[in-house]
């Protein structure tokens, strides 16, 4: 969304040229990873649920990171919601000091945000794709017609070249989520291929990523409650795991409730009327008076759904 229309969903997605004697020129087609970009996506769903328009304008250009390890894109005067530390950007690339956070993935990154940037994080953790079945419910019933879906990390794409049951990272963001949904079972080695496996209750095994550092995925998982997460070496034990009874029993996000992430939606971005008290506090959405009260949907239901769902998949 361009920023003189209202704000500005930043994530990552650059261009990549195929040419290497044009490397250095951003002229090629986007990279357009699922993961990275989910956070546009989610935001334009989460604007309704919190009683706002799809389309609303703010009343000055803003900056919003959501989705994704894009912290070190941050500038000063953004806001933050959910966003995580790569974990391979060195301090230098952070160069904003003054960020309004809301939230972020997980523990780690609020220690580290604290500890190099020096701004207060409030204690509000969670991937913002994990909102997914509360803003698309309809994917919570959906029949599961594919046994087995494999996604890899985006930089582990061809060590999966010709898998069977490969999904494309590079796909419409929409369609893998739904791939994702309607699946048995998940083995991936993207952060976002796992957030929306767990999200959707879908047995997930998680394959050690090839170049991707253990920071976001560790964060992740300290984010929804765990101190670490199952993980494997090459993707035939993986699929071993996923497909078994015992990984249809482990409840993953029994620890973690979307209420607060999604409380803490910055919602005054668009509407300066509705301002959120002090980080941590109880963030209303909407007033008895509100004409276009929040569509909310949380997780109370999903885990008798997903045990449900578990239980047919075996």
């Amino acid at each position: 969304m361009s920023p003189r229309r209202g704000v500005e969903i930043v994530h990552w997605n650059p261009r990549r040229n195929r040419l290497r004697f044009l490397h250095r020129f951003a002229i090629g087609p986007r990279v357009g990873n699922f993961g990275d970009l989910l956070g546009p996506l989610v935001t334009s769903m989460v604007l309704p649920a919190v009683g706002l328009a799809a389309g609303a304008r703010p009343p000055e250009p803003r900056r919003l990171l959501t989705v994704g390890s894009i912290l070190h894109l941050a500038r000063d005067g953004d806001t933050v919601w959910g966003s995580g530390v790569n974990g391979k950007e060195p301090v230098e690339s952070h160069r904003a000091r003054r960020l309004d956070v809301r939230a972020v993935r997980g523990p780690a990154t609020a220690a580290w945000v604290q500890e190099h940037l020096q701004i207060e994080v409030p204690p509000v953790f969670g991937d913002p794709a994990l909102l997914l079945p509360v803003l698309l419910p309809e994917l919570l019933d959906v029949d599961r017609t594919t046994r087995l879906s494999v996604v890899p990390n985006l930089h582990d794409l061809s060590r999966y070249a010709g898998h069977p049951d490969l999904v494309d990272p590079r796909g419409d963001p929409l369609a893998v989520v739904s791939r994702i949904a309607r699946s048995e079972a998940v083995v991936t080695s993207s952060l976002h291929g796992l957030v929306v496996a767990e999200a959707f209750g879908i047995p997930c095994a998680l394959v050690r990523a090839g170049v991707e550092p253990e920071f976001k995925y560790l964060d992740y998982a300290g984010g929804t409650g765990r101190g670490e997460l199952r993980t494997f070496d090459d993707p035939v034990s993986a699929t071993r795991y996923a497909t078994s009874p015992g990984a249809a029993r482990e409840p993953a996000l029994a620890g973690w409730d979307p209420t607060a992430l999604l409380d803490a939606f910055p919602v005054d971005l668009w509407d300066t009327s509705r301002v959120l008290p002090p980080s941590g506090d109880t963030v209303p959405t909407s007033s008895p008076d509100d004409p276009h009260p929040p569509r909310r949907r949380t997780y109370a239901e999903t885990p008798a759904r997903h045990a449900d769902r578990s239980s047919r998949a075996t």
